[in-house]
């Protein structure tokens, strides 16, 4: 190759990298949103049970609650659902705990059932990559998945 053919294949390198880049939207997650029927039992599943911190909501009409999920992330829980729905397990929301076994401890005390991703009650799936995951439903019937992967 010339260097008028390589200087011309770097160019068009340049341009093609800088058109492609500018597509680019940096969007991020911001917030996820589940809809339920009754909020105080939300509530307390995802604070109490779940453990998530609350954050201030704007709205103050007793409709909703925001919960931290992680850096600039939240969790909003807004009643006016009419009923609960059967949702598909792979359709999740997934929290990661220091230890499986002691949250299911929690569950217990709460008589909350879990079972592993094949359904088995009160069972911990271990990963191929040794992380362990249990699944459990919220008061409207949200698949949650508890795990401890550390990152």
């Amino acid at each position: 190759m010339t260097k008028k053919q390589t200087l011309t294949c770097s160019i068009l390198l340049l341009i093609t990298t800088s058109i492609l880049g500018q597509n680019k939207t940096n969007a991020k997650i911001n917030h996820t949103a589940v809809y339920v029927v009754n909020l105080a039992a939300s509530k307390h599943f995802y604070q109490d049970i779940i453990g998530l911190d609350t954050i201030p909501e704007p709205f103050h009409d007793g409709k909703h609650a925001w919960f931290k999920t992680g850096a600039g992330i939240a969790m909003h829980v807004i009643q006016g659902a009419e009923s609960k729905k059967d949702y598909y397990k792979n359709q999740h929301t997934c929290f990661s705990v220091d230890s499986v076994k002691d949250f299911t401890e929690v569950l217990k005390k709460n008589n909350i059932s879990w079972e592993n991703v094949n359904g088995i009650k009160e069972a911990i799936t271990i990963r191929v990559d040794g992380v362990q995951q249990i699944w459990l439903q919220d008061p409207d019937g949200y698949w949650v998945e508890i795990n401890d992967a550390k990152d």
